[in-house]
């Protein structure tokens, strides 16, 4: 017994279930139970449904290779539009029970629920399945919640039973959970880890959480003492809302297939990077200092070129021009790329706007009011509804492999109308 209170602190870790394959079959409930997978414009599986991995299908195997484990395989291309908005839908469910929700990752968060029990009139495992069951109702997916008093049991306890499961581990359960998971399966030790604990006799997760102290600190380096005492029961990692805005840089790419070599089409694909990229900086209240556009050739092969800003700035509109001297020293006519590419970098928080003496401060304002309100349209509608002229070659020409529509951009959910698949652009002229 690693500590002798039940819930010193309580930590929910939500984990949705083949996430996008959840969202497509919620968008389209004919596809439920059947072998989908996504990641058709990349030619390997990006997501697999639980009814294709059971036919062997796994994440990042050749098309050509899943066909042959599943014949009659359903294979969709990738929406990330759609997943987003689900994404926030689950998050935001999440957070009607606690303020303290870090977002891990498209599909995953954390949430400190410790001391909820009061306010919501329910014991710890109450809440858990609750936040359970109404992603499920409101949101349309499947999600599996782990519940305990450290960010690593958590992970363990959501892994344990899946799809579709709750597992609980209290203070006092730590070691009988333990007993039967591998030391590869803990959330944070990678193979190389893995081998070393192997040389010194230990291979489940519970021989791990048993070494003495002065073997930990003798034998590990500092993230495996952290997740030793984690594993213990001891809090080291807290759930921390605000860790998304600490970022360093923000990136978005797009993989194309086949390989495109229109100039205006793969532009377009750029702004598109460059408007996805500038909208999470918003978000945050982060402006980048330096951009950096990517193209990459058919041969894996890069080519990038940075721009230097006279000042931070996110919004697209006015890194358009920039962007489209840069896309024209990089582009090579005749050559097929297969990605484009946008990294904001050296973010920063953004403080009141310090106008050089060729700027117009009255302009800078419009633009600011402008993005205001294409924040608000895009968030009532979904992301890219309103954007800049420059990525509408996308709307023109489809999202989907070949540039064919997506199932989504084809489809009208109940309570939508045929004018929210549309975009509607903004078109960036200048008057003389």
């Amino acid at each position: 017994m690693f500590t002798l209170r039940s819930w010193p602190r309580a930590i929910l870790h939500v984990d949705g279930d083949a996430f996008f394959a959840s969202c497509e079959e919620a968008m389209h409930p004919h596809l439920r139970g059947k072998p989908i997978i996504t990641g058709a414009e990349r030619g390997i599986v990006a997501c697999a449904s639980y009814a294709a991995k059971k036919k062997g299908v796994k994440r990042g195997i050749p098309l050509r290779q899943a066909r042959l484990l599943c014949p009659g395989l359903i294979v969709l291309p990738s929406d990330y539009e759609s997943y987003s908005l689900f994404s926030r839908r689950m998050f935001s469910v999440i957070r009607r029970f606690t303020p303290q929700v870090e977002e891990y990752s498209i599909d995953e968060a954390f949430a400190d629920i410790t001391g909820m029990r009061r306010a919501l009139h329910a014991s710890y495992e109450t809440i858990a399945g609750r936040v359970k069951d109404e992603i499920k109702r409101e949101v349309g997916i499947g999600v599996s919640v782990g519940l305990s008093i450290t960010k690593v049991l958590a992970k363990v306890a959501s892994k344990h039973r899946k799809p579709d499961g709750l597992t609980v581990i209290s203070g006092r359960a730590i070691a009988s959970y333990l007993r039967e998971i591998p030391c590869g399966a803990i959330w944070g030790i990678g193979p190389a880890t893995t081998a070393y604990l192997e040389k010194l006799g230990v291979r489940t997760a519970l021989q791990f959480a048993c070494l003495s102290e002065r073997t930990v600190e003798e034998r590990l380096t500092k993230p495996g003492r952290e997740i030793w005492r984690e594993l213990r029961g001891e809090s080291v990692y807290p759930v921390s809302a605000e860790e998304r805005s600490a970022r360093f840089s923000i990136s978005r790419t797009r993989t194309f297939a086949p390989p495109i070599s229109e100039p205006e089409y793969l532009f377009a694909h750029l702004m598109r990077n460059l408007e996805a990229a500038c909208l999470k900086a918003r978000r945050y209240g982060l402006a980048p200092r330096n951009i950096t556009a990517i193209l990459r050739k058919q041969d894996f092969d890069s080519t990038a070129g940075e721009m230097r800003l006279d000042r931070p700035s996110f919004h697209p509109l006015e890194l358009s021009e920039s962007l489209r001297e840069l896309f024209g020293l990089l582009f090579r006519s005749g050559t097929l790329y297969r990605a484009t590419g946008i990294v904001l970098a050296e973010l920063a928080p953004t403080r009141p706007v310090q106008y050089s003496l060729f700027e117009d401060p009255i302009g800078v304002e419009k633009v600011e009011e402008l993005y205001r309100a294409v924040d608000g349209l895009n968030g009532r509608y979904g992301k890219h509804t309103l954007h800049l002229g420059g990525s509408h070659a996308i709307e023109v020409k489809g999202k989907g492999r070949r540039g064919d529509p997506t199932m989504r951009e084809e489809t009208v959910l109940p309570g939508e109308r045929e004018h929210r698949h549309l975009g509607l652009p903004v078109l960036h002229v200048r008057v003389r």
